[in-house]
């Protein structure tokens, strides 16, 4: 049985559930940021600074109105348990995912990616995850906590194994977590270099991309919990985009707008942008 339309929607993700093979949500949890909260206000500040947009997109000449999206709106998600959280993510995901549909997931802090990766996992063992951020995310626990924002791509790589994520655009993180990269992941540092090639090298198995927006350098995305000068900027996130054009993509999250940061809207704008470029892309 379908689901109902969601009463705002992001522009052009108007489609019926039925006929839509890309389903839209949001996951507005950040109960394990570590710096500044917020990110929980993103998916439904976005719905309403999307209509600053325009459905067409003169990067990838692909228009919204052509594709099938679905917009579901928000999960109701509980404060102060982590653990049922993450079970009410991965359980939409999975429904998502058994009605071959493909999931993709507003944030929230970068934790919600964990429960989406692992419904995808199961559905597709041999996934790769590309990882768009400023920090490795690589810690076994964060001041005793193994479900945090800075343990998340440890948690996928649990069990997704050793050279199945790649990431890119990294430039913090403690130095045990980099050179515990060099073992187990792809990590490319700074920017976006040797992106072409990880997707020449992947494109014909499942992918799942998880952007999270701090990756851009704070003066394009001020708006975000933990700001991490010397990122990429706006029309390096746009190629990169461009490059992971035809990849097979399963699932994908963005992540981490906290909107209340940046006052000027331009964080919304951006976040909204790199939405509309992603979805085109799937």
């Amino acid at each position: 049985m379908g689901l109902s339309k969601n009463v705002s929607t992001f522009i052009g993700f108007d489609n019926e559930y039925d006929e839509s093979n890309i389903v839209v949500f949001g996951s507005p949890f950040d109960g394990t940021t570590s710096f500044r909260p917020g990110t929980r206000f993103a998916s439904s500040v976005m719905r309403g600074e999307s209509y600053g947009l325009e459905t067409y997109s003169p990067y990838l000449d692909m228009d919204l109105e052509d594709k099938a999206i679905f917009d579901a709106g928000d999960l109701e998600l509980p404060f102060g348990n982590t653990e049922k959280v993450l079970r009410k993510i991965n359980k939409f995901s999975k429904k998502i995912l058994k009605d071959k549909k493909i999931p993709l997931m507003i944030g929230g802090e970068h934790l919600v990616s964990l429960p989406q990766v692992e419904a995808v996992y199961e559905k597709y063992k041999d996934i790769y995850v590309i990882h768009f951020d400023a920090h490795t995310d690589l810690r076994d626990e964060y001041m005793g906590e193994t479900l945090s924002h800075a343990s998340v791509m440890r948690r996928i790589w649990d069990f997704v194994g050793d050279n199945r994520i790649y990431q890119f655009g990294i430039r913090s993180g403690e130095k045990f977590e980099f050179n515990w990269a060099k073992e187990h992941t792809y990590l490319n540092k700074f920017n976006f270099n040797g992106l072409k090639e990880a997707v020449e090298k992947i494109k014909d198995k499942p992918v799942y991309i998880t952007i999270d927006l701090d990756v851009l350098d704070p003066s394009v995305f001020p708006g975000t919990g933990t700001p991490e000068p010397g990122g990429v900027f706006f029309n390096d996130i746009m190629d990169a985009i461009k490059t992971m054009k035809g990849l097979n993509i399963v699932g994908a999250d963005i992540v981490e707008l906290s909107p209340h940061y940046d006052q000027s809207g331009v964080s919304n704008a951006v976040a909204c942008k790199v939405l509309r470029e992603l979805s085109l892309i799937i």
